[in-house]
């Protein structure tokens, strides 16, 4: 089983739970405060560990106290962090949360070291060292490290992962060299132009995708399912019902066991029937990293 070399950013969110979002210029004293460890790069790396994957985390994270931890804690998961850059003058990424009695929430985020995270920061001995067999990305990080690392990869026959999320557009430049791509129905629409809303429209879409140069596509729609397009397979694969307490990572959870799955030889449909099951506890359970499953989990379930 080759490792998953993972890119992306590393965050720490700070939550207060409020009974109301403050107005500008209101001070209001809130309630619970929660420090939960972050960002699209980090939990997908977090949920691939547990899942049994062995993982390279390549993040950029600042000379302070959030860094530090966030560096302890990958370890802990078992995450090779060899790779981590500190930059000598960019804190680490934050969010800022305020979590109303409703639910609503408002949210500032600071990407801090995310945001330069740089080609000069990733060493090429990564791509070619024969290590890897999938790298994952996420859009947290500058697009031009994205797409040089996915050329890179591509170019020494490691199978790219991306999940294109914050939603954005993205090159066909970019997209070529995709390997699988791993959008939700919003992001499926802004790289497509079709809005995806049953079977027929995700297939209309996927075939877009593909002749732009992804070879295969999963589209993740909520508890439904999942709609694959590739070579072997082309179809909906069920969702698992649930009763959800919070959506925040499940789809990070998803793609870290997307990866996990293929690095153990798994067909993109068996991948993501596993992916579902994982995805699916992970929405039980409260924050981020810490809602992501065990392998024993997923596998007795």
């Amino acid at each position: 089983m080759k490792r998953i070399l993972v890119i992306g950013s590393s965050n720490t969110d700070m939550v207060i739970k409020t009974e109301k979002i403050p107005v500008p210029g209101e001070t209001i004293l809130g309630g619970k405060f929660l420090l939960n460890p972050g960002g699209k790069g980090a939990n997908q790396a977090v949920a691939a560990a547990r899942l049994g994957g062995k993982v390279t985390f390549v993040t950029k994270r600042g000379n302070d106290l959030f860094g530090n931890q966030a560096v302890g804690l990958f370890m802990r998961e078992g995450i090779d962090t060899q790779y981590i850059v500190k930059d000598p003058e960019l804190p680490s990424g934050v969010a800022l949360i305020t979590v109303d009695s409703k639910g609503e929430n408002s949210i500032v985020v600071a990407p801090g070291s995310n945001g330069n995270l740089l080609q000069e920061d990733i060493p090429l001995k990564i791509f070619n060292s024969g290590k890897f067999g999938i790298l994952l990305l996420q859009l947290e990080i500058p697009l031009k490290t994205v797409e040089y690392s996915a050329r890179l990869a591509s170019e020494n026959n490691i199978k790219v992962i991306l999940n294109p999320a914050p939603a954005q557009g993205l090159t066909d430049n970019l997209l070529k060299y995709i390997w699988l791509l791993i959008p939700n129905e919003t992001e499926t629409e802004i790289l497509s132009g079709i809005k995806v809303h049953d079977n027929s429209s995700a297939d209309e879409a996927t075939t877009a995708l593909q002749k732009k140069g992804v070879k295969n596509i999963i589209i993740t729609m909520g508890e439904a399912g999942a709609y694959v397009k590739s070579e072997n397979f082309t179809g909906m694969v069920p969702g698992i019902k649930v009763n959800a307490v919070d959506t925040t990572a499940a789809g990070d959870v998803f793609n870290g066991a997307i990866a996990v799955a293929l690095s153990e030889g798994k067909d993109l449909k068996e991948a993501v029937a596993f992916a579902n099951k994982a995805a699916s506890i992970s929405v039980t359970r409260m924050g981020a990293q810490a809602s992501a499953p065990y392998r024993n989990e997923v596998d007795s379930n």
